[in-house]
């Protein structure tokens, strides 16, 4: 018989034994009341009069659904998040919150459609990271209560309606055409200044003309099939006076 009792009761030491990793904590309850945090390593407690609870202390990746959203200037986007999140408090996260993990997805929802939904478009396309930020710190606010500690948010997609994609890809061309005849502009500028500053130079010295021009001669005469039109210098008339009166 007392072998029996023994036996019953090392079997009943032997049940309330847990290993606990590293990064796990167990919250302790004695007849439902909370009574302490344990771990990690070996952990007692007794069965039937207590109960232990495991809590992940690492931290979580949370995706979150896609969800329409719209904007202050009342144009609907599509957009989803990802949380990452842990444990700060085991005994808060357990005795506090039903689900953490669902909590934080759904108040994450819900601070995305209130942070997008006073931001225009071009913001929230622009300054994604400032989105993030807010919506951190509104999430951040309510789950410390919770024992949750909200490590970052970020924004993964922000997918716009078809006609508004068209529109933006049409404003793109357009910018990207104007910039062209922009460029174009400056270099015909800069090329006609080029021109002047050589026409001056040359028109300070008739030889450097002269020279320029037959120059010209031998690059066109290279081909014989090309034609050759010769500039006269304006006063080969003059010249040529003088050499018939002799």
């Amino acid at each position: 018989m007392l072998t029996i009792i023994l036996g019953a009761l090392a079997l009943y030491l032997l049940a309330g034994i847990r290993v606990l990793i590293e990064y796990e904590r167990g919250v302790v309850f004695r007849l439902g009341r909370y009574n302490r945090v344990t771990g990690p390593g070996l952990t007692f407690f007794l069965p039937i009069i207590e109960t232990l609870s495991r809590v992940d202390l690492r931290i979580k990746t949370v995706d979150v659904p896609r969800q329409e959203v719209i904007t202050k200037d009342n144009i609907p986007i599509l957009a989803n998040t990802v949380v990452y999140f842990k444990v700060e408090k085991p005994a808060d996260a357990v005795i506090k919150i039903e689900d953490f993990e669902y909590a934080v997805k759904q108040y994450t929802q819900a601070a995305l459609r209130d942070v997008v939904g006073n931001a225009e478009l071009d913001f929230v396309l622009t300054e994604r990271e400032k989105i993030a930020t807010s919506i951190k710190k509104q999430v951040d606010a309510e789950t410390s209560g919770w024992g949750v500690d909200i490590e970052s948010i970020k924004i993964q997609e922000i997918e716009l309606p078809a006609e508004m994609k068209r529109a933006m890809a049409k404003q793109a061309e357009a910018e990207r055409e104007r910039r062209a005849v922009i460029i174009a502009a400056d270099g015909e500028l800069k090329a006609s200044e080029n021109l002047r500053k050589a026409a001056d130079n040359l028109a300070k010295s008739p030889s450097a003309i002269h020279l320029r021009t037959l120059q010209t001669i031998r690059d066109i005469a290279a081909d014989p099939s090309e034609k050759i039109v010769l500039f006269l210098p304006s006063d080969m008339g003059e010249l040529a006076k003088k050499v018939l009166k002799r």
